[in-house]
């Protein structure tokens, strides 16, 4: 596990120095001063909507395995996992937490583990489906190979999520709030790309947003940086619009990302609320276990 996370931080580390080397800190401290309360003010408000879709696409998938998780809960625990997926390396950690803790809670750590895993990787799909439709209808500078391994990495998530399987009614909405989430973050992409001063069309922007938004997935980052500035300078390289345009924009993208998940770091600070087993949870756990 600490040789896993140390390669992760290094290849982010790596990537960053790389950047750092190729265009100086010019872009990095364009991105940060070009972010201002008013729009810190907006993406955490956009963030705010994306982590209760989050939760709700969360709550479908526990329902569907018989495990008791209120809304409320549900909404406060992605706060903290988005946090600490932040402050700690490797940018999954916070959902490692959520699921055990939410094991704890219900008895169950396997299943509850599995509902994060079931959640997150339902999510990625949505995430890439909508990238090869938007890289394949919109103008991109996305070379036919690269639209091709986007691809296969997409039939690979369907095979997996085919192989463990989620409830079927469930679907809808699990679909739903995943689209949800993934509007929020690539409206929050394009807010960094406004605040920054990038001038291009809707069109020639989504392509970009959303493949950066696949890399940013990673989990080989430090706090979220790394893979995804290295993809936004390749982007926007590749569009014309200039490398260091591109890590400028991921770097506004960060800043908000940040600003986003403080309340996180404030609910880590309230004791936690045990959820209150009932006798009908404990049987569906017994049918399902």
């Amino acid at each position: 596990m600490k040789v896993r996370v140390f390669l992760q931080v290094a290849v982010a580390v790596a990537i960053l120095v790389l950047l750092v080397v190729q265009f100086g800190t010019g872009p990095f401290v364009a991105g940060f001063q070009a972010v201002s309360i008013p729009s810190i003010a907006i993406a955490a408000t956009i963030a705010l909507a994306t982590t209760v879709c989050s939760a709700w696409r969360w709550r479908l998938v526990a329902d569907g395995l018989a495990l008791k998780l209120p809304m409320r809960d549900a909404v406060a625990a992605y706060y903290k996992s988005q946090f600490l997926n932040i402050a700690l390396p490797g940018g999954v950690l916070g959902d490692v937490h959520r699921a055990v803790r939410h094991g704890l809670d219900v008895g169950t750590v396997p299943r509850a583990g599995r509902a994060v895993v079931e959640e997150r990787v339902a999510g990625q799909l949505v995430l890439i489906s909508l990238t090869v439709v938007a890289l394949a209808v919109l103008p991109s500078p996305v070379p036919v190979a690269v639209l091709a391994i986007v691809s296969v990495v997409l039939v690979g998530l369907i095979a997996v999520v085919w192989r463990f399987g989620l409830v079927p009614r469930a679907w809808p909405g699990i679909v739903l709030a995943s689209i949800a989430v993934v509007v929020g973050h690539a409206a929050t992409f394009v807010l960094a790309a406004h605040t920054v001063g990038v001038d291009v069309s809707m069109a020639h922007l989504l392509p970009l947003t959303l493949l950066v938004l696949v890399v940013a997935a990673l989990p080989v980052n430090v706090g979220g940086w790394g893979p995804r500035e290295g993809a936004a300078v390749w982007a926007f390289g590749a569009a014309g619009l200039g490398g260091a345009q591109g890590l400028a924009v991921s770097t506004a993208f960060g800043v908000f990302t940040i600003a986003a998940a403080l309340p996180g770091a404030i609910m880590l600070l309230v004791p936690h609320r045990r959820l209150q087993r009932s006798g009908e949870l404990l049987e569906g756990s017994s049918a399902n276990g």
